[in-house]
């Protein structure tokens, strides 16, 4: 059971099914990136349902009526942390093209646990940033270490916390904790919540490394 403020957990037949696909380590990369892209068109519908809608008018083929379409007040951006994100924004622009797309760049230190940046394609100021939406993507949220960098990155340049979702596939307690500590206010989408991390951190069951099953770089 989802104890969580501000966490949404997707519990639907479809999603618990591919779960279990890229869960399975003997999922080839191919069939993983196939359900990964399922689960995520799940996840999207959930974090975007409360976007702010107007009312225009349209004639239809037989007569005018109102009808409502996404605010131009506000921006949407997409924020993948590479290189596991990426699969997340492909799906985000099919669904969102009108969106920007800034990319964010950071490993992990495997000793440490700690991210280390390498890329940044956030403007150094936001002009109205009251007026941004934010989804910021990472499969998977272990430790909360990227996820609170990523958020801060936003918070930083003034966006409120309450503009801000993460979407992820699979979630450890120590992660959404640690957000929900440090940022109450960001919402968090995900298809699972696990049990725990391990002791190398990653998460319990989990599904391994996202980014090596994504793009087959899984070494024997």
């Amino acid at each position: 059971m989802n104890s969580y403020k501000n966490v949404s957990v997707i519990n639907h037949p479809l999603c618990e099914h591919n779960l279990s696909i890229i869960r399975d380590k003997n999922t080839t990369a191919e069939v993983f990136r196939s359900a990964v892209k399922r689960i995520t068109y799940l996840l999207f519908y959930k974090a975007s349902e409360e976007l702010e809608t107007e009312e225009i008018k349209i004639t239809t083929p037989l007569e005018e009526c109102n009808s409502k379409v996404l605010s131009n007040k506000k921006e949407i951006i997409i924020a993948p942390i590479l290189r596991a994100g990426l699969i997340f924004s492909d799906i985000a622009n099919d669904i969102m093209p009108f969106a920007t797309v800034r990319h964010i760049g950071m490993y992990r230190d495997e000793n440490t646990l700690t991210p280390i940046w390498y890329y940044n394609k956030i403007p150094i100021e936001f002009e109205n940033p009251q007026d941004k939406i934010i989804f910021i993507l990472d499969p998977m949220l272990a430790t909360g270490n990227s996820a609170t960098d990523a958020i801060k990155l936003f918070t930083g340049k003034k966006v409120p916390q309450k503009n801000i979702k993460f979407v992820s596939l699979i979630s450890a307690p120590e992660g959404l904790n640690k957000v929900q500590q440090l940022f109450p206010d960001v919402k968090i989408i995900t298809a699972s919540i696990d049990n725990c991390l391990n002791e190398h951190g990653y998460i319990r069951p989990g599904l391994g490394d996202a980014g090596d099953r994504i793009f087959n770089t899984v070494e024997n």
